[in-house]
């Protein structure tokens, strides 16, 4: 991947290109991108965990909480799954389908890894019914529920920094061989207008990431949804978040065998690449597109909205080895406020649906 790194920026018009490109050959080039591999990415084998792959509760609670809105809303029982992953969420979602619901579950992965693809055929019993795709064309008019989790987080993004004498973008060159950083002056328009309609303010010397691909996204699911709801669960900032001096650096990094790396350029195609979302930038471009905002959450108060801890009371074992009690402390895990759910926030907005 290093190599082909190089001779594709060295073949670029300017030599060098943005970190948003850079990224998306990291991750996504069809042969050497990260996700493209042939290799564990989720769980202790790989760079990263989910809070779907802590346990199948988590699936579990969602299918709970869409029956229940489903029903309240008149929706049908229709899903569709942006970034399946690895399925185990959406095998405990069917999974608790079965014992929760006589009416028919639709459910549709998109997923664009084969490898994730290939897991998922092996977890999940495909049919007419529940289904992998490639595009949200294939169910367009959709009308249902669309969930993502940690979807956006690895969507690429540009980086700009703010210095004394005005604007730059941070571009990916080749240095002595090595792949380096060089600011030049900001003159991508789109970024301009997003700083603009975000209302951000950068303070002097600090650095930003603009997630571009969001909004192409966001339209993309608001047009192809006819009636139902969006669910998002990611991790990020608001833009009051992204004013204090702790986020001065950004928040663009690395995760290689569980270990945080800083700087992205190393290990290219061999580690997740990730940043924090723009929140309010994620409402205020849904509702400019018809998706309506409900609520933003912490995922440990969704869950427990939910009724995730009447789980916990109903099943009590005082073994500590059992699998009811691996159940509940990942239940605790999800909804402790020291646990992982603390840094990830549940946004849900409607489109056609009055809120009840």
């Amino acid at each position: 991947m290093l190599n082909y790194l190089k001779n594709y920026i060295e073949n670029s018009t300017l030599r060098m290109i943005s970190y948003a490109e850079y990224i998306q050959q990291a991750l996504y080039h069809p042969e050497y991108g990260y996700y493209m591999k042939s290799k564990p990415k989720i769980g202790p084998e790989g760079d990263f965990i989910t809070s779907s792959n802590i346990s199948d509760i988590y699936g579990r609670t969602v299918a709970k909480w869409f029956y229940n809105e489903a029903c309240k809303n008149h929706l049908p029982f229709h899903v569709c799954e942006i970034g399946g992953g690895n399925g185990r969420f959406a095998k405990a979602f069917i999974d608790e389908w079965k014992l929760l619901a006589d009416g028919q579950l639709q459910y549709y992965i998109l997923e664009t890894s084969p490898y994730h693809r290939q897991l998922q055929q092996e977890k999940i019993s495909f049919s007419d019914h529940i289904r992998q795709i490639e595009s949200l064309d294939e169910i367009s008019p959709f009308k249902g529920l669309i969930f993502s989790n940690e979807l956006f987080d690895a969507f690429p993004v540009h980086v700009i920094e703010n210095n004394s004498d005005g604007l730059y973008e941070m571009m990916v060159m080749v240095k002595e061989g090595q792949l380096a950083e060089i600011a030049v002056p900001l003159n991508n328009e789109e970024i301009l207008f997003f700083l603009e309609e975000s209302g951000l303010k950068l303070s002097n010397g600090q650095r930003i990431e603009i997630p571009l691909q969001m909004e192409h996204m966001i339209k993309y699911i608001a047009e192809s949804l006819e009636q139902g709801m969006v669910l998002t669960v990611d991790y990020g900032y608001s833009n009051e978040e992204w004013q204090e001096p702790a986020r001065r650096e950004g928040s663009l990094r690395g995760y290689y065998k569980h270990a945080q790396i800083n700087k992205i350029l190393k290990h290219p195609g061999e580690m997740d690449i990730t940043s924090h979302i723009h929140f309010d930038s994620l409402i205020r471009i849904g509702d400019q597109y018809g998706l309506k905002f409900i609520h933003k959450l912490r995922q440990d108060e969704f869950l427990l909205s939910t009724g995730i801890l009447q789980e916990l009371e109903d099943h009590y074992d005082p073994n500590p080895f059992s699998e009811v009690s691996k159940r509940n402390r990942a239940i605790r895990s999800l909804i402790m406020p020291s646990g992982m759910s603390s840094a990830f926030h549940v946004i849900l907005q409607h489109k056609g649906v009055e809120a009840k």
